[in-house]
């Protein structure tokens, strides 16, 4: 991680850390030290002899002659002192520094690894002695849940012992089964909770909870489908199902038609989304959201609304080939991802989708075309990387962490409204540039709320709290700011349009009017341009980075990676997503989408199937080809659901 291509001398960067800059103090201390020793700052890092990589990295206890001379200031500074090194100079800073962003930068070089006295086992000596049928609590830790019911069920034990055992086994057994019933069967015992997807924990929970029997409970789940293939949504569906026939009530916010369609009722709202929406169009049956003309939920589960299948499949441009993948479950696997299509990697859960997408193909491609210090997975090499140029993660994170942070500034259409806004005659009057109506710099914003709209309350214990700023009332922007007006709109009036209301009000004018279509054109109409990153769901953050990429000029190069799009969006929603995958993949882009929605799975050129099972029973290519070719697979469990959709 500090040294994150070796290939490189240290004037080009070597030592990611301390830069390249010649003039940098960090540069001209690595040069005394190679005098010193007598090694060249100029050779690649992995020409150098070891001896000399650990002084680089580790230091030396003997007194160099330092000599730094200031690039802005006269003068020379010589001095002799001992030669910290790279990574105990990281490590002082790490812990003496008070800046957070400080240690975060710092952090970017750490990474876990075991621990050399229990080698990862957590536990002393003493306790790892305590066996069951010859297997230690560390052993039995590190099995999936699937293996730990094996293990239990086929523990031999004496009468005696089984005397004493049997509550405790009936209560593991009693559990894992919960764990096993909600799809979950692939995690192993030890998995780090900070690891686990959304679905996951949330299906963890939910076996925790059918595991205390509780009566009388209202139970709210969002989205539990998160992440499940269509084999085990029968099986989460019956746990649901189990917990209301112990006398709960179950409330699921959910987008998946299984689900709908056994749900006992249904709230559909809309019509629409964000300004559109917040009515209920239809309650009642699933038969009664069927009948319904104004539901579009409705018209999906009836089919006569429906995701089309393509005529044809692309044909791909060229291969990038992951060859051997070994990390996690992945059986050294050698995977060929098909250029200038979509391609979608499926698979049960736990089957090494995320690994082999995330862990090895992402991280690989971002540390040799981005130099990103990100290690990846085991895997053996990358061929074909010279046809691509860049590869860019498209995730549901949000855009931006604060309030401040909006749909206008993160797609770059607010750069030529200031500008136009700074072009109208009384700004010219006034000497106002673009910078005025920026609420980030000082000059144009509201002081009293540095530009945000509203006043953040510390609340010590509690969340912070927002209150609209007393001074501007919202607007961001000081009175003589506002006073500048373009067809009768100041800059306030402006971010708060919808992007419909703006894409009409901006017809005339190109540069803004093009960076609006893109946004329109992903169902993103709704959406006010200056509405705060933090109150976007995951799907509109999502689909906001998309239509950004949209508006850029594409390079036909450029490999983009989508893990599960889908979470969160309805049926039409998801239509729209595809139109604008379809539009990135027409240009000559690659996109490679995890996913587990079969719509999206029926739409692609290229099918790459893991399995069979999760965890260790998972991790080979069960089926590739185009979905048709997957339908016909027998041994692929998304083949026989593809198979029922494309029929």
């Amino acid at each position: 991680l500090v040294v994150p291509d070796p290939t490189l001398s240290i004037t080009d960067g070597a030592i990611d850390a301390w830069g390249s800059s010649p003039h940098g103090y960090y540069i001209q201390t690595l040069n005394a030290v190679a005098e010193k020793y007598g090694f060249s700052i100029n050779a690649p890092f992995e020409q150098l002899d070891q001896k000399h990589k650990n002084i680089i990295l580790y230091g030396t206890s003997e007194p160099v002659k330092f000599r730094y001379v200031p690039r802005d200031k006269p003068g020379v500074w010589e001095h002799y002192n001992r030669y910290e090194g790279v990574i105990p100079n990281l490590q002082r800073r790490y812990r003496e520094s008070a800046s957070e962003d400080m240690r975060e930068k710092i952090q970017q070089y750490m990474s876990t690894a075991h621990c050399p006295e229990c080698r990862g086992r957590r536990l002393k000596p003493y306790s790892l002695a305590v066996t069951v049928n010859g297997t230690g609590i560390d052993r039995i830790s590190a099995m999936s849940v699937r293996d730990a019911q094996d293990f239990f069920n086929n523990l031999e034990l004496s009468e005696r012992e089984m005397l004493i055992a049997r509550r405790v086994l009936k209560e593991i057994n009693a559990r894992l089964g919960f764990l096993m019933d909600v799809g979950l069967d692939y995690l192993t015992l030890d998995r780090a909770a900070g690891t686990l997807s959304g679905g996951e924990a949330q299906r963890i929970r939910l076996a925790t909870q059918i595991g205390s029997s509780l009566v009388g409970v209202l139970y709210i789940l969002d989205e539990p489908s998160i992440g499940l293939h269509h084999r085990d949504n029968d099986r989460l569906i019956k746990m649901l199902k189990q917990l209301r026939d112990l006398g709960n009530t179950i409330i699921v916010v959910e987008h998946d038609q299984d689900t709908m369609l056994s749900a006992d009722y249904i709230v559909d709202m809309g019509p629409g989304a964000g300004v559109h929406g917040g009515e209920v169009v239809v309650a009642g049956t699933p038969a009664t959201i069927k009948r319904s003309k104004k539901s579009l939920t409705g018209q999906y589960l009836t089919g006569k609304m429906q995701i089309e299948t393509p005529p044809s499949r692309r044909t791909p441009a060229g291969w990038l080939t992951v060859k051997g993948a070994a990390e996690h479950n992945l059986k050294h696997i050698d995977v060929g991802f098909p250029l200038g299509v979509m391609t979608c990697v499926t698979g049960v859960s736990g089957s090494g989708k995320s690994t082999l997408v995330n862990e090895i193909l992402n991280k690989a491609l971002a540390q040799k075309l981005h130099r990103a210090r990100s290690r990846p997975g085991k895997h053996d090499g990358i061929e074909g990387i010279r046809q691509i140029d860049k590869a860019i993660t498209i995730d549901q994170s949000p855009i931006g962490r604060t309030p401040r942070s909006n749909p206008a500034t993160y797609t770059n259409v607010f750069t030529p409204i200031r500008e136009l806004y700074s072009m109208t005659p009384e700004s010219k009057a006034r000497g106002y540039k673009p910078g005025r109506f920026s609420f980030n710099v000082r000059g144009g914003r509201c002081e009293a709320c540095q530009g945000d709209g509203t006043i953040t309350i510390e609340m010590h214990f509690l969340p912070d709290v927002y209150v609209q700023c007393e001074v501007c009332h919202g607007s961001r922007y000081n009175n003589e700011t506002l006073e500048i007006t373009f067809k009768g709109k100041n800059i306030a009036d402006v971010l708060d349009m919808t992007v419909e209301e703006a894409l009409e009000f901006f017809e005339n004018i190109p540069k803004i009017k093009n960076k609006l279509q893109t946004l329109f054109d992903v169902g993103l109409g709704y959406i006010k341009l200056g509405q705060p990153a933090t109150t976007l769901s995951g799907g509109e953050a999502q689909r906001i980075k998309l239509s950004a990429e949209l508006s850029r000029r594409s390079t036909g190069k450029t490999l983009y990676i989508l893990d599960e799009p889908t979470t969160g969006l309805h049926f039409d929603d998801v239509k729209k997503l595809l139109s604008v995958l379809d539009r990135l993949t027409e240009s000559g882009n690659t996109v490679v989408v995890i996913e587990h929605n079969l719509d999206v799975i029926k739409t692609a050129d290229y099918i790459i199937d893991l399995g069979p099972e999760g965890g260790d029973g998972g991790g080979l290519v069960i089926a590739r080809g185009t979905p048709e070719d997957v339908a016909e697979k027998s041994a692929s469990y998304t083949g026989q659901f593809l198979k029922l959709v494309l029929n």
